[in-house]
């Protein structure tokens, strides 16, 4: 029996996987067991920033394995208080809860912006407002905020008190609000709902409704964070701070990590007891968690993603003139999608079957979330082999 199908027998199939075992990864690129070479336009749903074997990052965590991995967070470790320090800095906000992913990181911070609520009204009864096409996690709590739903259909009943808006509609946010209103989350930059953009107007005007109205902020920086659109967090290109912000894939670049972060006035509604997570900020998962923003500092990525992402657009842009079946290109920075007049599945299986690897955002959006170290080589074989299928 060979690998593949020994994998569909032990494995809920929860997934729609591809028939190919993927073995190791350097640099860009990933190789499967029969040794062919993929190009990685995905790094793991947006999560290998540094790529595959980076020096530095393997090193750190090898050293950090071979002192000290696990222990309660009835006590403090020197790792996890620099990572949580490096955390602040980046976000700009006070306070740190390390957790093992993006659905956790969601679920802690409606927990936090309820429990502020709570402590101001000695009520229980908050509501929460999200978006259409919006993607939070597949959690019984997360899933809710997520406005889609096909994601939810099966499993209800879940938690109440979620109402949706239409991204960049401020008007259709304001007719939501009331006076149970605690929380508005939404992605700057929507991943899974198709590379959804927030126009600059529109994040600013969240900002002052939820200082006039007392409701806290929350940004989902999961998938567009820790420097993917070119700056540190998205939320500096619009000149605001949340209150709260989700983090994970970026942040620990392959381990399992995920952190919610939030300003002095919702970090005091926190006490012991209100949350948990055994695993959570681990010294292997914050080992990371600093090895990353020390190496996003010191190599200057940023400026990197910058300058490939400005080239990576140019590229877009001459296939959407190109070609009649893309309609049009979003996103920012190494955040990308390609937007067809059709379903990009077959267009997906056929890069693959060219050595490139990408995923969708929908039925008819082509979403590329490339490493942090892809070259102009790089994007070039890319684009090369897409207009070769496209010209099919």
């Amino acid at each position: 029996m060979d690998l593949y199908t020994r994998g569909e027998q032990a494995f809920l199939r929860a997934y729609g996987r591809y028939d190919i075992l993927l073995e190791k990864g350097e640099g860009v690129h990933l190789y499967d067991t029969e040794g062919k070479e993929y190009l990685d336009f995905y790094s793991g749903i947006g999560v290998n920033s540094l790529g595959y074997g980076y020096q530095p990052y393997v090193e750190a965590l090898q050293k950090q394995i071979a002192t000290l991995m696990h222990v309660s967070n009835y006590f403090y470790t020197p790792v996890s208080i620099e990572a949580a320090e490096a955390v602040k800095k980046a976000t700009q906000l006070d306070g740190v809860f390390f957790c093992n992913s993006g659905t956790e990181a969601t679920e802690g911070a409606l927990k936090l912006a309820r429990k502020y609520y709570y402590l101001k009204h000695r009520k229980a009864d908050s509501e929460i407002i999200s978006f259409h096409h919006s993607f939070h996690g597949r959690s019984t709590g997360s899933v809710k905020l997520t406005g889609n739903p096909h994601y939810q259909e099966a499993f209800g009943p879940l938690i109440e008190g979620v109402q949706y808006a239409t991204l960049n509609d401020l008007e259709s946010v304001k007719e939501l609000i009331n006076e149970r209103t605690a929380a508005i989350i939404v992605e700057p930059l929507q991943g899974e709902g198709g590379l959804n953009l927030c126009h600059k107007d529109f994040m600013k005007g969240l900002r002052e409704l939820c200082d006039q109205h007392d409701i806290c902020l929350i940004l989902d920086e999961v998938q567009c964070g820790m420097g993917r659109t070119g700056t540190i967090m998205t939320y500096f290109q619009y000149d605001i701070l949340p209150d709260i912000v989700c983090l994970a894939k970026g942040i620990g670049c392959g381990v399992p990590v995920g952190a919610f972060v939030a300003n002095k006035k919702y970090a005091k509604a926190m006490e012991p007891g209100d949350h948990g997570s055994t695993y959570g900020g681990n010294p292997l998962v914050c080992a990371a968690v600093k090895t990353v923003f020390e190496i996003l500092e010191k190599e200057d990525l940023l400026t990197h993603v910058r300058d490939m992402s400005e080239y990576l657009l140019e590229k877009l842009d001459e296939l959407v003139r190109e070609f009649d079946i893309i309609e049009e290109h979003r996103g920012l920075g190494l955040m990308q999608g390609l937007v067809f007049n059709q379903n990009v599945k077959p267009i997906v299986k056929e890069l693959l079957n060219e050595g490139v690897i990408v995923v969708t955002a929908g039925e008819n959006v082509l979403r590329m979330l490339p490493p942090f170290i892809i070259n102009k080589e790089n994007i070039d074989e890319f684009i090369g082999k897409l207009k070769k299928i496209l010209k099919k």
